[in-house]
């Protein structure tokens, strides 16, 4: 997670996360969906890339998700290009059951 906040005006943090494989890319996005609606009554503002799964981009305005497979992540190195941003400091919650 990066504190883009300072960087960029349209949103805050960016949610940069990897899949194994295209199919495990629409799981992760599919996943983020699902739980974002159920416990914050959230839904994306815009989706991109879902129909290829190599990077999805969620906009919840405040918090943008972006979720690659590992070759396109490698490429687009978005924690290069953003480096002067401040790393977020996060604790994954357990998996449910």
């Amino acid at each position: 997670m990066l504190d883009v906040s300072e960087k960029v005006v349209v949103t805050d943090v960016f949610v940069i996360a990897t899949g194994t494989s295209t199919r495990h890319v629409k799981s992760l996005v599919d996943e983020v969906e699902e739980r974002l609606h159920r416990d914050l009554d959230r839904k994306p503002l815009r989706r991109e890339g879902k129909e290829h799964g190599h990077w999805v981009l969620l906009d919840y305005g405040d918090v943008v998700v972006h979720v690659f497979d590992q070759e396109t992540r490698d490429y687009y190195q978005l924690e290069r290009l953003w480096a002067d941003a401040p790393v977020l400091d996060f604790e994954p919650a357990a998996a449910d059951a």
